[in-house]
């Protein structure tokens, strides 16, 4: 008799459901020469970051030709780099048939049914980001989180009551507290909540994310480096600006 039999485990698996944080990437052509060229330049910016990464294909605003979309040549080209393509979201009957074609999941897109919390319309989508802040309960840490330490937080806030330290990583569905210096990599809003915002007492990350628009530390250093900042975004941009000390 089986170990497991004898355990009173009568399946071999259970399905739940998963908070998984994901990078989209937004495809507007594919060149299979300048998508490389490209994807290199991006990932010399932050490569730990993109390391074995799950990534989606975001096809609302693609305008290329669809005899171009190779799907097989963009996987491929990921594969190379590490980053691991397991889907696309949004695009045409034909484009979602070429991207089935390459096994790839299929996601909703905006206006699509059982589109993510991001696509939501725009008085929604803030009610809803505000709903996580204020209703979840948020995560305190209050020793501090070292190199190689990652603090996830798939349903609310997190605050850390002492610096997070270069190589360590914060995700966090709503905001990000950080009562120290921020020196290793933070992403709020890991759902799709745009509305979310990080606040440190010293900025020295060396990446930050809010809904998956993020800037490395080369972009910082010009603007509230080592200054008590909070980081949101406005038009799709990340914008860093200086705490109120009254």
């Amino acid at each position: 008799m089986s170990d497991t039999a004898t355990s009173g485990v009568t399946h071999s698996f259970q399905l739940k459901s998963a908070n998984v944080s994901l990078t989209a990437l937004e495809l507007y052509f594919f060149d299979d020469a300048q998508f490389e060229a490209d994807l290199r330049d991006k990932i010399s910016q932050a490569p730990g970051f993109f390391k074995d990464i799950p990534l989606v294909i975001t096809l609302d605003r693609y305008e290329g030709i669809d005899s171009e979309l190779d799907f097989f040549k963009l996987i491929g080209t990921c594969r190379r780099h590490h980053i691991h393509v397991i889907g696309v979201r949004g695009g045409t009957d034909d484009q979602r048939r070429l991207a089935r074609g390459a096994s790839l999941a299929l996601f909703p897109g905006q206006g699509q049914r059982g589109a993510p919390q991001a696509a939501a319309e725009p008085d929604t989508a803030t009610a809803e980001a505000e709903a996580v802040s204020t209703t979840a309960p948020a995560r305190v840490i209050s020793q501090p989180v070292r190199s190689g330490q990652q603090i996830h937080c798939p349903d609310g806030d997190v605050v850390v009551l002492g610096p997070v330290q270069a190589g360590a990583e914060i995700l966090a569905a709503g905001n990000i507290h950080v009562y120290g210096p921020l020196r290793g990599r933070a992403l709020a809003g890991i759902q799709g909540n745009e509305a979310a915002r990080i606040f440190c007492q010293s900025l020295e990350a060396e990446l930050v994310s809010v809904a998956g628009h993020y800037k490395i530390s080369e972009d910082l250093q010009g603007n509230g480096w080592k200054e008590a900042v909070q980081i949101q975004l406005s038009e799709d941009l990340l914008v860093v600006t200086p705490l109120n000390r009254g």
